[in-house]
């Protein structure tokens, strides 16, 4: 078993990003070869480090304005939820307003517990993560699309209007995640041109981010957490397609820890895609065996998350067979020199590139 300890860090509470760089691409970059060298750069220069043939996978959800702030009716003590999807969808569907929605709420509410919204929207809490609405249909699309607020992480603390505008990549399309997949923050639509102008190849594929992503591990040892499932769709002709790039030995590269998880959840014993729909509640964690992604664009994560694990077991599957640092030393090794050249951290922060 292995101590969740051994994945913290100390970070200072200035290196927290607050709002993005703009533009975009203007962000820092740090190169991790995993020989163990370190190159410093901007994000733009990632072209530079970019082939022809080289195939970058990006996660295309949305972010949905599912943020309610609300009062209890016997305290007024205050309350914050996020929507994540009707409690008879798998997905959110803006087509689809019943009563009944599924939620993550702060603090945890209890079973019957009323609370309000608005002079006109209720709610009651009918069980953990579960609410019932005094609304439904287009009275309560009108009332969300009304209240509803970009759903930015607790640890941004001081948001600014930049801080609410940017908080969705520029390539978004599919409406149903309570955060952004914070790798693609750094694209802008002008070098996303540069890129394909290079010859590197872009496919998409969706994973809206839940409760699975960002729910911390409450368990000293790793291998007991279990993550929340998320729901993913992997179409039949990507999975075709990036199938035909590894077949010709072509880099597959990873925007981000959803796509990670999205393609090695597909993969067969064989090393192909299956085209797939449906939950992934996919744990990686040191000692995985990756199958399809070759090199991962990252951001810089939470100490002790399961995205710091993701990237520590990442960083360790090409270092096995001449292994100087294992993938957990390598990364922290990286961070340290992170915050020695006062990188930014977390969802608005600088980029890693692990090659």
């Amino acid at each position: 078993m292995t101590d969740l300890s051994l994945f913290d860090y100390e970070l200072k509470p200035e290196l927290i990003a607050q709002e993005p760089k703009e533009p975009r691409d203007h962000s820092r970059l740090l190169i991790l070869n995993r020989n163990g060298e370190i190159i410093h750069k901007k994000f733009y220069q990632i072209l530079n480090f970019l082939d022809s043939g080289d195939v970058l996978v990006f996660n295309n959800t949305e972010v949905v304005n599912s943020r309610l702030f609300g009062k209890k009716f016997e305290t007024s003590g205050k309350v914050e939820i996020f929507l994540l999807r009707p409690s008879n969808k798998a997905v959110f569907d803006e087509t689809s307003w019943p009563a009944k929605w599924i939620i993550i709420s702060r603090p945890k509410l209890k079973k019957s517990l009323k609370i309000k919204f608005s002079h006109s929207l209720s709610g009651e809490i009918e069980k953990e993560n579960l609410i019932v609405f005094n609304k439904q249909g287009e009275t309560l699309k009108k009332e969300i699309s009304k209240l509803g607020q970009v759903p930015l992480p607790p640890y941004i603390k001081h948001p600014t209007s930049l801080s609410f505008k940017n908080y969705q990549t520029v390539y978004a399309k599919n409406k149903g995640s309570v955060a952004a997949p914070t790798a693609g923050f750094h694209f802008t639509e002008k070098l996303l041109d540069k890129i394909r102008e290079k010859g590197t190849e872009t496919e998409f594929l969706t994973l809206h981010v839940g409760l699975g992503t960002f729910e911390p591990i409450r368990v000293k040892e790793i291998e007991k957490h279990q993550m929340q499932p998320e729901y993913f769709s992997l179409s039949k002709e990507t999975a075709f397609r990036l199938n035909e790039a590894k077949i010709k030995k072509k880099r597959i590269i990873a925007v981000g820890t959803t796509v990670t998880r999205a393609l090695e959840h597909c993969v067969d014993k064989n090393g192909f895609l299956k085209p797939k729909k449906g939950w992934n509640s996919l744990f990686i964690y040191p000692g995985f065996k990756f199958k399809f992604v070759d090199s991962l664009i990252t951001n810089f994560h939470l100490p002790q998350s399961t995205l710091l694990l993701l990237v520590s077991a990442f960083a360790e599957s090409a270092t096995a067979d001449k292994r100087v640092f294992t993938g957990r030393e390598l990364i922290l090794k990286a961070y340290q020199e992170a915050i020695k050249e006062k990188y930014r951290f977390y969802s608005f922060g600088d980029a890693m590139f692990i090659i």
